[in-house]
């Protein structure tokens, strides 16, 4: 399996392994490969289905009202159901955590847990949104005229991801490689229709979330970290795990303690 369309727009999906469907959301930059040995691991117990995000690796990309938070989940829904894979299991990080969470509102029969990994549940006020949504408009100017190399540089420049300056060079390495493959005017795009200023805030819906939910964040990341706990709070039951001495990349920065705390609540919390 590799190229599914929906709504006109080309998604490149991935499944292996057996068993209870995990789908696996990627964050900004990444594409599905960027879950790596998680993905492995996880398929000796899951039917593990990995995305290119719209904008992202292999997938297509479209005007940016095509592409929002909104219509990617619906699409979400649509290729579990078209896969025979619904309820699914749910893990998003960061970009894919904001996705999760609007799959979980909008398509609840279609998750059956739900694992946020430094989770957004977007901007509340319209003047925040308007400011984040400049931002993101001259961010996505600077890609498209500069280009994928400069973009990466300085989006591994980013103050979320001082931390990185920890990771084994193997591991930046790869993360680099993943993230200059993909297409500038993708990335651009994605950042007009999916940014946090466009998505519609969740703050309001989180107490209907029926998926059992586990939030990971780590300890250092001064931005996501309260936004996680809040998104914590507001969903009934749900389980907040903070890992120590690592930012807004848990599933990197301590990937065996990561792994393990999936692992975990996928294994040991019921499915509704």
């Amino acid at each position: 399996m590799s190229g599914m369309v929906i709504d006109g727009l080309r998604w490149e999906v991935r499944a292996r392994g057996t068993g209870r469907p995990l789908l696996l959301l990627h964050g900004f930059t990444g594409r599905g490969t960027s879950w790596g040995a998680h993905a492995a691991a996880f398929a000796q117990r899951s039917r593990v289905i990995t995305v290119d995000l719209p904008g992202h690796g292999r997938s297509g990309m479209a005007d940016p009202g095509r592409m929002t938070v909104e219509r990617t989940a619906d699409d979400l829904a649509a290729i579990l159901r078209r896969l025979a894979a619904a309820p699914a299991d749910v893990l998003g990080y960061s970009l894919g955590a904001r996705i999760a969470l609007r799959l979980a509102v909008g398509h609840p029969a279609v998750v059956a847990r739900l694992v946020l990994e430094s989770p957004s549940a977007g901007l509340e006020t319209e003047r925040e949104r308007r400011a984040r949504r400049a931002a993101d408009e001259t961010l996505a100017g600077r890609i498209e005229r500069d280009g994928i190399e400069a973009f990466v540089a300085e989006w591994e420049r980013s103050p979320v991801f001082a931390t990185h300056a920890a990771l084994a060079p193997a591991v930046a390495a790869r993360r680099r490689a993943i993230r200059l493959r993909n297409d500038p005017r993708g990335l651009a795009a994605s950042l007009r229709g999916a940014g946090q200023g466009t998505m519609e805030p969740l703050h309001d819906h989180l107490a209907g979330i029926t998926a059992p939910t586990l939030v990971i964040a780590g300890a250092l990341d001064a931005i996501g970290r309260p936004r996680a706990e809040r998104v914590a709070r507001g969903i009934p039951d749900a389980r907040l795990e903070l890992l120590d001495s690592v930012g807004h990349t848990p599933h990197l920065e301590s990937s065996t303690a990561f792994r393990r705390l999936v692992a975990s609540f996928l294994q040991e919390v019921p499915a509704p």
